[in-house]
C-alpha cells in the first residue's frame, strides 16, 4: 500500500480514503455472503485476498470481490464453513454447560474460553493466508504456526475481533460493516508477518 498515488489537484479524497471506501464496500459484500453461515470462511478469505491485492495495485471493489468469490467457491469452502460452524456450536454448548452449575464449572469455562480463543485466532489467520483460496488444511496448519510464532499478531487479531464485536453490540447496523475492517486487520497482520520475515 506504500505505492499509492498522491492526491491530484482538485481531488477531494486521497487514496487512503478510497481504500477505506473500498474496504467498506468489500465488507458489505462479505456480510451478505456470510448470511448463510457455512459460507463465512470463504467470504472472509476472499475479502482478505481482494484487500491484499489493493497493496499490489489491484482495485479492491465489490465487483472484484464477487468475481473472485465465483471463481473460488468449491466443496472444500463449504466443508470449512461447516467445520467452523460446528466448532462454534460446540463452544456455545460447552459454555452453556459451564453456566448450568456443574462441579468445576468456573475452571471449565476458563479452559473452554482459552481453547475457543486459540481456535478463533487460528481460523481467522487461516482466512488471511493466500493458501485458503485453494487449500484450507494447509492454510490452517500455517495459521496455527503463525499464531504461535507471532504472539503479537495473534493479540492484534483478538483485539480486532473484540473491536468488531463491540461495534456490532453498540450499534447493530454496524454488524454489516464489521467484516470489512476485520478482513483489513487480518490482512494487515498477515502482511506484517510476511514483511518481518
Amino acid at each position: 500500500m506504500s505505492g499509492m498515488r498522491t492526491r491530484e489537484p482538485g481531488e477531494v479524497f486521497g487514496p487512503r480514503m478510497t481504500l477505506f471506501a473500498d474496504m467498506l464496500s468489500v465488507g458489505l459484500a462479505t456480510a451478505l455472503v456470510c448470511l448463510p453461515l457455512v459460507a463465512a470462511p470463504a467470504a472472509l478469505s476472499t475479502a482478505c485476498a481482494v484487500l491484499r491485492g489493493a497493496g499490489e495495485g489491484q482495485p479492491a471493489t465489490a465487483g472484484r470481490y464477487f468475481a473472485a468469490l465465483r471463481r473460488r467457491l468449491r466443496a472444500g469452502d463449504l466443508a470449512a464453513g461447516a467445520v467452523a460452524l460446528a466448532g462454534a456450536l460446540l463452544f456455545l454448548a460447552d459454555l452453556a454447560l459451564a453456566r448450568a452449575g456443574l462441579p468445576g464449572a468456573p475452571l471449565f469455562a476458563v479452559v473452554a474460553a482459552g481453547i475457543g480463543a486459540v481456535a478463533l485466532v487460528a481460523g481467522l489467520r487461516a482466512c488471511a493466508r493466500p493458501e485458503s483460496l485453494t487449500d484450507w488444511p494447509a492454510a490452517v496448519r500455517e495459521a496455527a504456526r503463525d499464531a504461535v510464532r507471532d504472539l503479537g499478531g495473534s493479540a492484534l487479531v483478538l483485539l480486532a475481533v473484540a473491536t468488531a464485536a463491540l461495534c456490532a453490540w453498540m450499534l447493530v447496523p454496524l454488524a454489516f460493516l464489521v467484516p470489512g475492517p476485520l478482513a483489513l486487520a487480518l490482512t494487515a497482520v498477515h502482511v506484517r508477518l510476511a514483511a518481518g520475515r
